[in-house]
């Protein structure tokens, strides 16, 4: 599968340079101790732990996701995806590399507010891991169909913020929601509604963005 072919490619690159996962891992280290230090002995409420996890989560994606498609014109390799396969499977495989580095990146960032923070308690583990899987699904899809308009552009490093504030704003609106009630212990079902919200903005997401990415593809 071409696809996966690409997202192994990417891999292997990232591993050697290691760009995106020290970016990720300095501001995640650096944000939560800031956030550590400025909160110092004071108790924080359960909501805002909640709050600050999603903010943490949303500014760390800024931070290293933008690059998926930024390196492929770095490096001079843009004209040889485009003569070896076709739009949607690079859109797939720079997808699926999006998806692993938001799911292991979010692991990690959950793992240490629980550690470091006791008034971040879920009563409801379940349905805080469906607001989980699905707002990560969100942030990927979201963030690479972004990377791929600003790698056109050529101020690169102010615009993808820029754009991916408005696109995921909805998104991490409806996962704070989620993620209160999850501490509250509310029932999956008493939740649907915000669940269907995230389910139709991954799909809406997902499909506009391989409609779409043919056309900035190409451009």
């Amino acid at each position: 599968m071409k696809a996966f072919s690409l997202y192994k490619k990417d891999w292997q690159s990232e591993l050697r340079t290691r760009y995106a996962i020290n970016a990720l891992a300095m501001f995640i280290l650096v944000t939560i101790s800031v956030i550590m230090f400025s909160v110092g002995n004071e108790k924080i409420t359960e909501y805002l732990t909640g709050g600050l996890l999603w903010v943490v989560i949303f500014f760390s994606a800024m931070s290293g996701l933008s690059r998926a498609f930024v390196s492929e014109e770095e490096r001079g390799t843009t004209m040889t995806l485009h003569l070896l396969a076709s739009p949607s499977t690079i859109f797939s495989g720079k997808l699926i590399f999006n998806l692993v580095l938001v799911f292991l990146m979010n692991f990690v960032i959950t793992i240490l507010f629980s550690m470091l923070f006791p008034s971040f308690i879920i009563k409801n583990v379940v349905l805080f891991l469906i607001a989980f899987l699905l707002g990560n699904v969100g942030i990927a899809v979201s963030s690479t169909i972004i990377a791929a308009i600003i790698s056109k552009a050529s101020s690169k490093g102010t615009l993808y913020p820029v754009l991916s504030f408005p696109i995921l704003l909805p998104l991490i609106l409806t996962l704070l929601e989620l993620t209160k009630f999850s501490m509250d212990g509310n029932s999956v079902e008493a939740s649907s509604v915000e669940i269907f919200v995230l389910v139709c903005y991954d799909v809406i997401m997902g499909t506009a963005s391989y409609l779409l990415f043919d056309f900035i593809w190409k451009e």
